[in-house]
């Protein structure tokens, strides 16, 4: 090692022994990191860091996926509960108004619909969804919401299953963006026509 760097080394230790010395060694000396370079040895440096940074980046790749996949249940989840959540909610609002307890709740449905107030619009709609949940669960289509009973079923078994996706968006719209969702009547009718055309085919009307 040069005599400099030698006489620089003696002057840091810890308990008796020379730290620096080695370090310097490794960096400095005729066989150390630097004097490899001049021999081909930075390339093998540099190649070993990047085959570092290739592998802590795949690392990391998997770890974000991890976290996505993670992510993407939890949201499931809580959409889930969300829709739970929101069905008992309407569930309970139509037990207080009386609607459930009606005979006929089809009279019912037209009844809100020939109103003119848009919030029977929307019961109106809401009441047939709910109807056409507890149908589809009764005749066994498995899932823990209406969506999800929708999702299991295929055209060639309902022709009408588009009419029943159109319609349910129409009711989640009501159900997630409340007061702020503006209803027309025009929405309202083909809507609740939708639903009866699920309903005709399900054999229910």
């Amino acid at each position: 090692m040069d005599d400099s760097l030698q006489e620089a080394s003696t002057t840091i230790a810890v308990g008796g022994y020379d730290v620096l010395s080695p370090v310097l060694d490794f960096l400095f000396g005729n066989t150390g990191l630097f004097q490899s370079f001049g021999t081909g040895g930075f390339f093998s440096v540099f190649g070993f860091l990047w085959g570092v940074v290739i592998i802590l980046g795949f690392l990391s790749a998997l770890i974000m996926l991890g976290f996505y996949v993670y992510a993407s249940i939890e949201i499931e989840k809580l959409e889930e509960y969300e829709e739970e959540h929101i069905k008992a909610g309407e569930e309970a609002y139509l037990m207080q108004t009386g609607v459930v307890a009606k005979s006929d709740r089809f009279a019912e449905l037209q009844e809100h619909l020939d109103s003119e107030n848009p919030n029977d619009w929307k019961l109106a709609i809401i009441e047939a969804d709910i109807i056409l949940d507890d149908v589809l669960k009764r005749q066994g289509y498995a899932g823990t919401s209406l969506g999800e009973r929708l999702k299991s079923i295929s055209p060639s078994v309902l022709a009408s299953l588009d009419d029943a996706w159109q319609a349910h968006k129409v009711r989640n719209e009501i159900a997630h963006a409340g007061a702020e969702f503006v209803l027309t009547h025009k929405i309202a009718r083909e809507t609740i026509m939708q639903y009866n055309r699920v309903f005709k085919e399900l054999g229910i009307m």
